[in-house]
């Protein structure tokens, strides 16, 4: 008797029918499983299936020998496990840490480089998103440290290590591409998008800029993310002013161009207050080192 043997008995019994379980569950043949039962029957000695109205039904042998069957595979995947934890290594410390999309790109190799002694003990996890949820995802201890915009209504500790000039964006054709910079005067009959409520930080420094300029510009639509805006960028047609960083991401559709006058627009390193992670600490510790090489702006 073989494990194979027992696997589609199982299966005949569950489903009720021999076509069925070779088609749906099994993947071989409706003559090859046949064959395979019967085999089964004549190593035990008794009838354990029988045809009735109702399809295939194990006989009152069958039903006794199926609770048997399931229990045998089950110590079978059981000891299979044991044996494959075993040959494992321990278990790495997990350390998930998250970026404001479009950010992985210059931060993540310096942010690992921090990492690479401990690399050996811990398994990292990445996390691309906007900065609200990263923030939400903090305070959740979903993460242990992300790299996104100082969010006002959490809990948690931040760092600045950047602070990016904010750039202007804008269709390819559109008439201001022929400044550089962007003066805010540029800025007057167009649409100018901004984020969502969601993405308080950036649309307060937008707003903060345009009425520094003089300009009631109400901003117009609202998107929870970068591609969103650069889609509303290209089919608006209108304005956007984004972080710098948003270079990285545009679409041959969409240009950017520098902004005149001062709009900037912080990023920093956050955790939660309450996370005891050691590795955490390590990150937090070399810190400076982590932001030395990032110092553009």
């Amino acid at each position: 008797m073989e494990l194979r043997h027992l696997r589609y008995f199982i299966a005949v019994a569950e489903i009720g029918s021999l076509t069925e379980a070779a088609k749906r569950r099994l993947h071989t043949s409706q003559p090859s499983l046949s064959r395979q039962i019967r085999d089964l029957e004549h190593q035990v000695g008794v009838e354990l299936l029988s045809r009735s109205v109702h399809g295939v039904e194990p006989t009152a042998a069958g039903k006794a020998f199926l609770d048997h069957a399931r229990l045998a595979l089950m110590h079978v995947d059981a000891a299979v496990e044991t044996a494959r934890s075993a040959a494992q290594p321990a278990k790495k410390n997990p350390f998930a840490i998250g970026f404001q999309t479009g950010h992985e790109m210059n931060w993540l190799p310096q942010a690992m480089q921090v990492l690479h002694d401990e690399l050996k003990n811990i398994h990292v996890t990445v996390t691309s998103d906007n900065s609200p949820d990263l923030a939400e995802a903090l305070a959740r201890a979903q993460l242990d440290l992300a790299f996104l915009r100082v969010e006002p209504g959490y809990d948690l500790e931040y760092h600045v290590v950047d602070r990016e000039p904010l750039i202007v964006l804008m269709p390819s054709d559109h008439r201001p591409t022929a400044r550089e910079p962007v003066r805010p005067q540029d800025f007057a009959g167009e649409h100018v998008i901004g984020g969502s409520n969601k993405a308080t930080v950036l649309r307060a420094v937008t707003e903060d800029y345009l009425r520094r300029s003089g300009l009631d510009i109400k901003l117009d639509h609202g998107a929870d993310n970068m591609a969103m805006r650069l889609s509303l960028v290209a089919s608006t047609p209108g304005l956007a002013m984004m972080p710098a960083d948003a270079k990285n991401l545009l679409p041959p559709s969409v240009v950017s161009r520098p902004l005149e006058g001062e709009a900037q627009i912080d990023l920093a390193v956050g955790y939660s207050k309450s996370n005891t992670s050691p590795i955490l600490k390590l990150f937090l510790s070399r810190l400076d080192e982590l932001v030395r090489p990032n110092q553009k702006h």
